[in-house]
């Protein structure tokens, strides 16, 4: 039973695209079909994230106007062959995609992959409702910041309009050491304040930035994020409620230390 998953968030830069490309990175490792779908039309970048700009030759505008087929669209991921990217393109008046037209595509999707996860563009416009329309679960990306938690919640209270069945969000960009010392909030507290279940939290870490420059997509769990997304991952896939320990690195004598030179730097 294939599920269709729309990743969105109330305002842009939280970090959202990151937190699409990397679930289905990490859901194909698991050995599932994955399609990814860029549906910020205009604006897309997940190709960008995925590292695949330079492999794109048709987008869902080229599928949409019968240039293509499909499968002709899809962009296979180098790394993990299960993992298939759909990109949008740059179209200039997106406004004339119907929502009913995108359907079709992601129904046709459906047939072939175990998940469709879809890249919502930020905001509640006409691009998240062409998105959200299409979707049966949600996952709303916030960073632990007031404006952000306070933009995640009206999505939330704009998505249960919608027929879903499942809304949960991911806290993105958590620092342990600011937590622990209270002058941040933590998923517990996210979770009251928007009235819906965590999905995942993500920590702040530099090589979530350093892989997309050097455009590597594969997967270490050494690394903090990378493990962070597991985790997210095993969320999404079993229904489970784990949850990556941003504060580990600064609890007792040594965890003080690293906290002071973070604070320092």
């Amino acid at each position: 039973m294939s599920r269709v998953i729309v990743v969105t968030s109330g305002k842009g830069g939280v970090g959202k695209t990151t937190v699409c490309a990397n679930l289905g990175l990490n859901l194909a490792k698991k050995n599932y079909r994955v399609c990814v779908i860029d549906m910020d039309i205009g604006l897309n970048n997940l190709d960008v994230v995925l590292g695949m700009e330079n492999r794109v030759l048709y987008s869902m505008q080229d599928v949409l106007e019968g240039k293509c087929r499909l499968r002709q669209a899809l962009v296979e991921d180098s790394t993990y062959p299960l993992l298939y990217l759909l990109s949008s393109g740059n179209v200039a008046h997106n406004l004339s995609i119907r929502p009913e037209y995108i359907k079709a595509v992601i129904d046709e999707l459906k047939t072939i992959f175990d998940y469709v996860l879809i890249d919502c563009p930020a905001g509640i416009d006409a691009g998240f409702n062409r998105s959200v329309i299409c979707a049966e679960e949600a996952l709303v990306v916030t960073t632990p910041h007031l404006s952000s938690i306070r933009d995640a919640d009206k999505v939330v209270t704009i998505l249960s309009t919608y027929n879903l069945s499942s809304i949960k969000f991911v806290v993105n960009r958590a620092r342990g050491d600011l937590i622990i010392d209270k002058l941040m909030l933590d998923v517990y507290d996210i979770s009251k304040a928007l009235k819906i279940e965590f999905g995942g939290v993500i920590p702040e870490d530099d090589n979530v930035t350093i892989t997309q420059v050097q455009n590597c997509n594969r997967l270490d769990y050494k690394i903090p994020s990378h493990k962070a997304f597991l985790i997210l991952s095993d969320n999404i896939e079993t229904g489970s409620k784990k949850l990556y320990d941003c504060t580990y690195k600064y609890k007792g004598v040594i965890g003080g230390m690293r906290k002071f030179f973070k604070r320092k730097i």
